[in-house]
């Protein structure tokens, strides 16, 4: 690209972030500013993309992992062609503009995950990478390279300062990852100054102690010495790469090299002062005239990539018309609907058993009938949890199209990485562990809730029923904590029906899923029904009242215990309805009528029980109900000891019904 094209679009992206930013009245203008010549080069010279068709599937992926600098990923799209325009940029971090405050997926185009919480973009571009080895050891074949991208991520100081990026680097480096690239924008400032004494790590050594190529082009101004880090890098096909460039964070302004640019406007003043020495003359939200040409340049080599990759294609499918059909389909996104797959429920395990072997079950059918896609693992419990396909290999350098996948004890970056999995298209990613080590990964979570999209969490060994590990193994509050969290299912299962409707609607892929299930073994209660399970919450056991006296409802190991005190209540003349709730998410999805059909508003008797926080049932029982359910920490103790030390037994149930009765009685 001509130089004096490529100092233009330098300068635009300069201006054009500082002003969208001053406009808004907040953002960080201070690495956009110092760090426009790295995106301004890659996006116009080393990044496989099309504008025109962004979405286009072997274009390469970039992911800004310091996603304050979200204005300059905009100035850069912009620029480019992607249909954002001034209008946008000058509409930035308003309400409902297309260009929120960091990068949101599925707002704007050219945004490939949403980013903001350092670190998670880098492990979003190790999922992305991944899939696109693996996708590529499956697909390809001689003469046929139909996946055939790189990974590309921006990143801070502040994102190699989350243990995230510890993390997923390391993986990256074990599994061999060569088309990965992350960017680090070495600038030596944070939000709150100098990271001197704070962060004095060498990073040479840190990323090549963890097998990457590592890099350094220089100064951030030098667009060649960049360019030839990019050739460097992309000439080793057996480690992922680092590159280090040295910016000045607000380059060129009064507050260069400061914390005083790294998170508020510059001030029009400061503003005025950069645009002077830059000789800038151009009306606000107007680039060169000079950036047309580099415009031009992108979309036509963009439009070239993606007609060369679907004559490819066209190709393809002559010589391999089954494998053609495969990708396809999974390009596309369409996946097998397990819900009305009548060989899936004829599968269904049956019988008395912990819910983590019936989990185990439904996964190894799915994975050996009906997705190929499916790739996961664990964070080292695979055994315990039961998340591994006994019939496939784990991926490996040596082995790459294998999709059991170890994830060694990495409980963040293992979910971050299954984000970007599950947006680059093509695998469905799963995760699991232990319960109670949710705490790790929800950050995690958070962010795949916030994109809606379909991640597995596989989570075993839920409650005090983990048993004997003590109270540090026994979820108590994560129940509430993921069931509090926007889009996500969470289901309880309690038995290998309600594991198979779980794992089938999870398969619709319209929601992130977490399926929780227990350590010991459960009875199986007669009754259970996918359909209801489905809905999220069903009648189990009904009373043979028009309206029952009371009614007791839980999840996973409870619900048996709710049969238990149904029969104990009738020995008393007392008719109890049984709900079964596996998943409270599902159930306040349904329509009213049929939420009232199982929780009528007649019946202010009712008993929620469930072993881990009360806080989740206190809509469903009202002020006359009550919960039989845990409020503190658990102890080291046999699972059976310690549900009975607790009161969850059928007699406390009943003893906590009765108590709802005559409560209800008085008013």
């Amino acid at each position: 690209m001509d130089k004096n094209t490529l100092s233009s679009v330098i300068d635009s992206v300069r201006v054009l972030s500082a002003e969208a930013i001053e406009k808004a009245k907040s953002g960080h203008p201070g690495t956009p500013i110092g760090a426009a010549p790295v995106v301004s080069a890659l996006f116009g010279e080393y990044l496989k993309h099309d504008p025109a068709s962004p979405s286009f599937f072997d274009r390469d992926r970039f992911v800004l992992s310091a996603g304050h600098a979200s204005a300059m990923l905009y100035s850069i799209l912009h620029l480019s062609g992607y249909g954002i325009t001034k209008e946008d940029l000058a509409a930035f971090r308003q309400l409902r503009s297309k260009l929120p405050g960091h990068p949101e997926y599925g707002t704007t185009p050219g945004v490939e995950t949403s980013t903001g919480p350092l670190g998670q973009g880098i492990g979003n571009a190790v999922g992305f990478a991944l899939t696109e080895k693996i996708l590529a050891s499956t697909f390809n074949r001689e003469g046929f390279p139909v996946i055939d991208h790189y990974t590309y991520a921006f990143c801070g100081d502040g994102c190699l300062m989350e243990g995230l990026s510890y993390e997923a680097a390391s993986l990256a480096g074990s599994w061999g990852l060569g088309k990965l690239i992350v960017i680090y924008d070495k600038n030596d400032v944070t939000i709150e100054g100098d990271i001197s004494g704070v962060f004095d790590d060498d990073m040479t050594q840190r990323f090549a102690s963890q097998g990457w190529q590592v890099i350094d082009a220089g100064d951030g101004e030098d667009t060649d010495a960049f360019g030839a880090a990019v050739t460097l890098a992309k000439s080793d096909k057996e480690h992922p790469t680092l590159i280090i460039v040295h910016t000045i964070i607000g380059r060129g302004t009064t507050k260069a090299a400061s914390a005083a640019c790294h998170g508020a406007p510059l001030g029009a003043e400061c503003l005025a002062d950069m645009k002077a020495a830059m000789g800038w003359k151009q009306p606000p939200f107007t680039a060169l005239p000079a950036t047309a040409e580099f415009t031009k340049e992108v979309c036509e080599k963009g439009a070239r990539a993606s007609a060369e990759w679907n004559k490819l294609m066209r190709a393809y499918k002559a010589a391999y018309p089954e494998l053609h059909a495969e990708l396809t389909r999974r390009i596309k996104g369409k996946f097998p609907d397990l819900i009305h797959d009548e060989e899936f429920w004829a599968a269904a395990p049956k019988g008395n058993a912990a819910t983590r072997a019936h989990s185990g079950a439904v996964l190894n059918w799915i994975a050996d009938n009906r997705m190929p896609e499916l790739a996961g693992g664990s964070a080292d419990l695979g055994p315990s949890n039961m998340s591994i396909m006994t019939k496939r290999g784990f991926y490996s350098k040596e082995t790459p199209a294998e999709t059991n996948i170890h994830f060694g004890v990495r409980e963040l970056a293992m979910a971050s990485i299954c984000n970007g999995m599950c947006l680059h298209g093509g695998i469905r990613p799963y995760c699991a562990t232990f319960f109670v080590f949710a705490d790790y990964f929800k950050g995690s979570a958070r962010m795949a809730a916030l994109m809606n999209i379909p991640v597995l969490y596989i989570l075993s060994h839920d409650s005090i029923g983990v048993g004997e590990d003590g109270p540090t193994h026994q979820p108590i509050e994560q129940l509430a904590m993921l069931r509090t969290l926007p889009n996500i299912r969470v289901y309880r299962p309690c038995d290998g029906t309600e594991t198979a409707a779980a794992y089938a609607s999870w398969s619709t892929g319209r929601h992130p899923f977490a399926i929780v299930t227990s350590r010991q073994k459960l009875i199986s209660p007669e009754g259970t029904s996918a359909e209801g399970a489905l809905k999220g919450g069903y009648v189990l056991s009904d009373s043979a009242k028009s309206v029952p006296d009371v009614i007791l409802m839980g999840s996973g190991s409870e619900v048996y215990l709710l049969i238990e005190a149904k029969k104990l209540l009738a020995e008393k003349e007392i008719d109890a309805r049984v709900v079964s709730m596996p998943c409270i998410e599902e159930f306040e999805s349904q329509k009213d009528s049929y939420k009232e059909s199982v929780l009528p508003d007649a019946v202010r008797a009712r008993v929620a029980v469930e072993a881990g926080s009360s806080i989740c049932w206190n809509k469903y029982i009202g002020l006359d109900g009550t919960t039989v359910c845990k409020d503190d920490f658990g102890m080291s103790a046999p699972a059976e000891a310690l549900f009975e030390v607790n009161k969850f037994t059928a007699a406390d149930v009943a003893a906590a019904a009765l108590k709802s009765i005559k409560k209800a009685a008085k008013r």
